[in-house]
């Protein structure tokens, strides 16, 4: 049997309700087509660390980051609300360029086969 953490049974919990507020309470349009793909916790539950992807340019991230910030204490009161914890943790939010990356080795591996082919003889 599998047994989950504190931590990391309260960050499942902290992503889907926050998934939530994020469809159905925020109205900023620089947070519309943002993801949450995971949220981390400190085993003391003091730091919630929650990372976000969005399809876009640098320039729409740094958009959603700061729609971030000036949400920051609506969601944090928001998941209080919803969350049955002695203390609320801070919140911190970054990218997650987990997407980007494998973007990219994806588009590296797509060249070397259209390399290889080029490169093949036919007889």
């Amino acid at each position: 049997m599998s047994t989950f953490s504190r931590s990391e049974r309260v960050s499942g919990h902290v992503k889907k309700i926050l998934t939530d507020i994020l469809k159905k309470d925020i109205n900023d349009p620089r947070l519309d087509m943002v993801t949450v793909t995971r949220v981390k916790l400190t085993s003391d539950l003091k730091i919630a660390r929650i990372y976000f992807a969005l399809a876009g340019s640098k320039k729409t991230v740094n958009d959603a980051e700061q729609g971030f910030k000036s949400a920051r204490g609506f969601i944090k009161r928001s998941l209080a609300r919803q969350l049955d914890l002695r203390f609320m943790p801070e919140i911190e939010f970054y990218y997650d360029e987990t997407f980007d990356y494998a973007s990219h080795i994806d588009e590296l591996l797509r060249s070397i086969q259209t390399n290889d082919k080029k490169n093949i003889k036919s007889y």
